[in-house]
């Protein structure tokens, strides 16, 4: 990598991340191949989408037949970004057919490579735990990039992201679920019940930092062959994001520490279920070497994401705030 990037393949480019990233390579001065199901358009409109050369392809249709890794290939990418890659099949046909060129892979994984933390901040350096086929299957996604590039095939970098948050989408709240009720109750004075005394870890990260962070991985050869968390400075306890939270109304959060058993009852098995894997794992992870090594600073806090996020939904019509306007700093 001794020479400057240009020719960007950006694979998911529509989504959350590619939303921001894809504006980002272009003012960057890349050329930009965005690759996608055509299904809709990006989060938030650009005119530096214009500058940028879209690719439909249905990954999942294609993996099954064999051909996706070539089709990538094909385009001459210098750096591929990857970030819709679940399977380790899926990972390994794009890396055979890559292999030959050799062009810089920067993959999207997840902190959920993690389990439950047994040191905080936990770093890239800690075994992974992961459980449930989403952290294993990153897990498992990692460990083949990494041992790739020992072997002097594709080089890869992997960026591990946390709670993805944004205008455009529904977050995980400080219920730790999707639950818009979440936002009404904060928003209007309602008890919002919270298990384990709200003490459950979330870790968000706005998708612009993300993008941020996948932007500089293409300038840092150090980064080459490591893994980086990226997510907000520090996490946060649901009651503390409750808190934050209910300030933007100009109100206290008004908390009913329940069991779980209540805490089912009252958003539903399914919010609960939801919630219980996030806080399970209750990952706070260290960005130390993502702002040692890339240069990563994030713009957002975790309040600050969700406060985007929450805003566009309010107006959107997705979330209930009870016509409350919005008070207070984040």
């Amino acid at each position: 990598m001794d020479r400057p990037v240009s020719r960007v393949v950006v694979i998911g480019a529509t989504g959350h991340i590619g939303t921001y990233l894809v504006p980002r390579l272009v003012a960057g001065g890349h050329q930009v191949i965005a690759v996608s199901r055509g299904a809709r358009g990006p989060y938030q409109a650009s005119p530096r989408w214009s500058a940028v050369t879209t690719v439909t392809a249905d990954r999942e249709a294609e993996d099954a037949q064999g051909t996706f890794g070539e089709r990538i290939a094909a385009l001459r990418p210098e750096v591929v970004i990857d970030l819709i890659c679940f399977t380790p099949a899926s990972a390994r046909q794009l890396v055979e057919a890559l292999r030959p060129s050799r062009p810089l892979l920067v993959h999207c994984g997840t902190i959920w490579v993690h389990g439950p933390s047994l040191l905080v901040p936990v770093t890239e350096d800690e075994p992974r735990t992961a459980y449930g086929a989403y952290g294993t299957g990153k897990a498992e996604i990692e460990a083949l990039l990494h041992e790739e590039t020992r072997a002097g095939g594709v080089p890869a970098v992997v960026l591990h992201p946390g709670h993805i948050s944004g205008p455009g989408w529904p977050v995980i709240t400080p219920s730790g679920n999707l639950d818009p009720a979440t936002w009404t109750a904060l928003a209007t004075g309602q008890p919002l019940a919270l298990p384990d005394h709200g003490l459950g870890v979330l870790h968000h990260v706005h998708a612009d930092d993300v993008a941020q962070a996948f932007e500089l991985a293409l300038s840092r050869p150090a980064a080459i062959g490591g893994s980086f968390h990226v997510a907000a400075e520090q996490a946060m306890t649901q009651r503390g994001l409750a808190a934050g939270a209910a300030a933007w109304f100009g109100r206290e959060a008004v908390l009913d520490f329940v069991d779980w058993e209540e805490f089912a009852s009252l958003v539903g098995r399914g919010n609960a279920e939801v919630t219980r894997e996030h806080t399970v794992r209750s990952i706070t992870a260290s960005v130390a070497r993502a702002r040692e090594v890339l240069g990563y600073a994030p713009r957002y806090t975790a309040l600050g994401a969700l406060r985007e996020a929450l805003a566009w939904l309010a107006d959107n019509g997705q979330a209930d705030i009870g016509g409350q306007p919005f008070a207070g700093d984040v």
